[in-house]
């Protein structure tokens, strides 16, 4: 069988075609004229581009600062806009959520936004991809990578030769970029991870949202609130090896509006010995949260938290609970299955915010758990274009370049420029 696949040769090879894929192709395209393939293993591209697609174009956000300094950042920034064309949102009336912020050692990051939404992010995607089928890149999806030997990518279709790869799999692709790092010998880091719950209300309880679309409220526990949804906002829970985590989602402005909004509350972990893993402690924590849940994730509503008892479907009345869930999961108690050093960390965060925006404790407010973001099995770069290996570069979220669409988009061009500089 193996006799009879393919053999095909490209200058430049992307594995993944995510924001960190695609930054890189474009660069590379739009500034040399070598043969570029892209491979996917799914039908279209994936990751932060086809779910939601918030993009923020200021640094630090997104950026692992230990990677990056601010004028490098900023400067690639600009290439990414002129990419991706975002239509910029508008932030008005802060200053009085700043000030109450402040007081309580808060910060509220002022940050230039854009928001696509689930529902365009499709066409967003396409569009992309023709403009670059136009500058001569190959796509071909439902492809996937296998294993690297030596120039040679292998993949469940052929085997494809070239002088420089760019694997950029997303967030997503944490066990097949460690994988990989393991056969190639490749050194890596992975001992940081987010633990967190998601909260759902209605907007009129966080009025902030109408004026500033993705506050980032940055707490002085190693807590943040992470990826707001509002206008037309669900919740919606997503697969992991072992267990489900949350997350959140939002349609354009031309959807009608539910009247709900939805954010995370991380409280970041950097381990060290004996569990060095965030990974593996993710798993732990999801998979209990699983044995809590009956394989569901938890939701509980902030009065029946505050008086320390479970939530049960019968307390998701029309009474103060005068909103319906945008996910129905298993009603419980989190404090069961979240680590009591997590939840207070939490909870003490939550407080502040209420102070800052009275409301967001509402007896209806709905608490979800768990939301895990795992940080990237980082490995060690031998340059700054990222390169792991000579003609190897990971790049993207999951190689712990980025955390987020514009950074990887950016990743992808520092890339991009060191293969071009070693021409």
């Amino acid at each position: 069988m193996k006799g009879s696949m393919r053999r095909e040769k490209y200058d430049v090879v992307i594995v993944g075609s995510g924001p960190a894929g695609l930054g890189a192709a474009f660069y590379l395209a739009r500034h040399s004229r070598l043969r570029i393939l892209i491979v996917e293993k799914r039908v279209i591209s994936s990751g932060g581009l086809r779910n939601d697609c918030k993009q923020n174009y200021t640094y630090p956000v997104g950026f692992p600062e230990e990677l990056w300094e601010e004028e490098e950042a900023e400067d690639l920034l600009k290439i990414v806009e002129s990419e991706l064309k975002p239509n910029f949102m508008a932030s008005h009336n802060i200053g009085i959520y700043k000030r109450r912020a402040e007081k309580l050692g808060v910060k509220l990051l002022e940050i230039k936004q854009a928001h696509v939404g689930t529902d365009n992010a499709v066409r967003l995607i396409h569009s992309l991809t023709s403009e670059l089928e136009g500058l001569g890149v190959v796509f071909s999806f439902k492809e996937e990578a296998l294993r690297l030997d030596g120039k040679t990518l292998v993949t469940n279709k052929r085997s494809i030769d070239f002088e420089s790869i760019i694997v950029a799999p997303g967030r997503a692709g944490f066990s097949f970029l460690q994988r990989w790092m393991d056969d190639l010998g490749i050194s890596y880091v992975d001992n940081v991870v987010d633990i967190g719950i998601r909260l759902e209300m209605k907007e009129e309880n966080y009025p902030i949202v109408r004026d500033y679309y993705d506050p980032k409220f940055v707490f002085p526990n190693k807590t943040r609130t992470f990826c707001t949804n509002s206008g037309a906002a669900y919740v919606v829970k997503e697969k992991y090896d072992g267990y489900y985590s949350v997350n959140g989602h939002s349609f354009s402005s031309k959807r009608k509006r539910n009247g709900l909004v939805n954010f995370a509350v991380l409280r970041t972990i950097r381990l060290t010995d004996p569990i060095r893993s965030g990974q593996e402690y993710a798993a732990i924590l999801g998979k209990a949260a699983m044995q809590v849940g009956g394989g569901n994730p938890i939701m509980q509503r902030i009065g029946d938290f505050r008086m320390g008892k479970r939530s049960k479907l019968a307390n998701f009345n029309e009474d103060l609970y005068d909103f319906e869930p945008t996910l129905y999961v298993t009603p419980g108690d989190i404090a069961l299955t979240c680590p009591a050093k997590i939840l207070r960390e939490i909870w003490s965060s939550l407080k502040k915010l209420d102070t800052i925006i009275p409301g967001v404790l509402h007896p209806s407010t709905i608490i979800y758990y768990p939301e895990i973001k795992m940080y990237a099995n980082r490995p060690i770069f031998i340059d700054h274009h990222f390169s792991v290996k000579e003609g190897v570069y990971f790049i993207g979220d999951g190689a712990g370049t980025s955390r987020g669409i514009t950074a990887a988009w950016a990743s992808g061009i520092r890339a991009a420029q060191g293969i071009l500089k070693g021409i």
